[in-house]
């Protein structure tokens, strides 16, 4: 009985975020978008074929499935969904929230009439095959594991109209931007140090934290150098210890850290500081930021931090791929695969800000997670567990029905559940 209760709860809860949506779509369009957002968490999964079964309605699942499809086709989806989803988060960035931006890639090496195809090169392994580039774009606090995602986006090199991959992310930057306006610290890790980065940014006037490559050149007083040949007679001020969760465990860091004044040589009279990080490795971690105006501990290590935090990133990525099952994609279209996209954007929204971010729905949010039955309990990184918790109680308890958009105001102001 109290599954069944979450069960509805959680199906309530997801009619009031669509109703936030549904204004933004036509009456077909919105109820595609239900049906879609409903099966992707009911099957875990993102094969048209699997949603179709979810959905569990009283037609075939092949003419489900061409319905489907026809729908995903609609090309104002990925844009609506691109400026809706930041939209919503931007009221949770504020000045010193991180904005981290991610290309990441999804690989298809089997496939062949995927349109659009391009080479690209796995991120784990670093072996070249065919698939797509993804930017992954999340908000989160300096130091914490709560993550708000603001873009989830796709393109291929291949693509008609593509310009290159740098005007791909000041994209998604200017997408987040629209909303959150000057608010935010953007990070990046070493993908990100290039000119066009540097100057958009500035240009933008965005604060950032981005990691060197080490072969810049930076202007520090009157000398021009390499980067690294500056980070060598930095001097390190300061000493932390960090832990960090690895694939072979635990791992304990000490960092020493220290700080230098430097410019960019085409902008000299932007002052800019460089973090320098030994303790990770032979060669030292260089940070190029607007941060750390001052020598201090405190504002060293909000830089330090605040880049170190960019790993959640990659636990957000990998709990997108793992849930979803995102490189499973196998829709053929190039625009579908963008709208596919753009939808998985809006679940994962769903789950980790709409349930798991949200004081309202704190109690639904534990017993969500604790219909996922995990083996080894809920880990830090809880929305594994919200998602296990959506599918199992979507599959096992009642079915998806579409009904007209709730108002978000008519809902139980503390989300609490009656077990009776």
């Amino acid at each position: 009985m109290k599954h069944t209760m979450t069960a509805f709860k959680t199906r309530e809860q997801l009619h009031h975020f669509l109703g936030g949506l549904s204004p933004h779509f036509s009456k077909p369009t919105a109820s595609f978008v239900g049906d879609m957002l409903y099966g992707i968490q009911t099957a875990q999964d993102v094969k048209l074929s699997e949603i179709a079964r979810a959905l569990d309605a009283p037609i075939s699942i092949k003419k489900q499935e061409d319905r489907l499809s026809r729908m995903l086709a609609n090309p104002a989806l990925e844009e609506t969904f691109c400026r809706l989803i930041p939209s919503l988060a931007a009221k949770r960035i504020g000045p010193d929230t991180l904005i981290v931006i991610d290309p990441s890639d999804i690989q298809k090496l089997y496939a062949e009439k995927m349109e659009f195809l391009a080479k690209v090169r796995d991120g784990s392994t670093g072996e070249i095959g065919n698939g797509y580039t993804l930017c992954l774009a999340v908000a989160c606090e300096s130091g914490e594991r709560a993550l708000t995602p603001l873009s989830l986006k796709l393109w291929s090199t291949k693509a008609e109209g593509f310009t290159s991959q740098n005007a791909e992310i000041l994209a998604v930057i200017d997408a987040i931007r629209g909303h959150a306006k000057q608010r935010g610290i953007y990070v990046m890790d070493r993908g990100g140090d290039g000119d066009w980065l540097f100057d958009g940014l500035h240009e933008r006037g965005l604060g950032h934290i981005v990691r060197l490559v080490g072969n810049r050149n930076l202007r520090h007083g009157k000398r021009t150098a390499l980067a690294s040949e500056l980070a060598a007679s930095c001097r390190m001020k300061y000493t932390e210890v960090v832990k960090r969760e690895t694939q072979d465990g635990l791992k304990t860091y000490e960092l020493h850290y220290g700080v230098m004044s430097v410019a960019l040589p085409q902008r000299p009279d932007v002052p800019l500081r460089m973090v320098v990080v030994r303790g990770f490795g032979a060669a030292p971690m260089m940070l190029l930021t607007t941060l750390a105006q001052t020598a201090s501990r405190t504002a060293l290590w909000q830089v330090v931090e605040g880049y170190l935090t960019r790993w959640r990133v990659e636990d957000a990525l990998r709990f997108i791929k793992q849930s979803y099952h995102l490189e499973d994609i196998r829709v053929l279209r190039y625009q579908r695969l963008k709208n596919m996209l753009a939808l998985v954007l809006a679940v994962v929204y769903f789950a980790c800000v709409w349930l798991a971010g949200r004081l309202r729905c704190e109690i639904l949010t534990s017993h969500i997670t604790h219909a996922a039955k995990r083996i080894y309990g809920v880990s830090e990184f809880l929305y594994y567990a919200v998602a296990d918790g959506i599918s199992r109680l979507f599959t096992r308890h009642g079915c998806w029905k579409r009904q007209a958009p709730v108002d978000e105001s008519d809902a139980n102001p503390l989300g609490l559940l009656f077990t009776g």
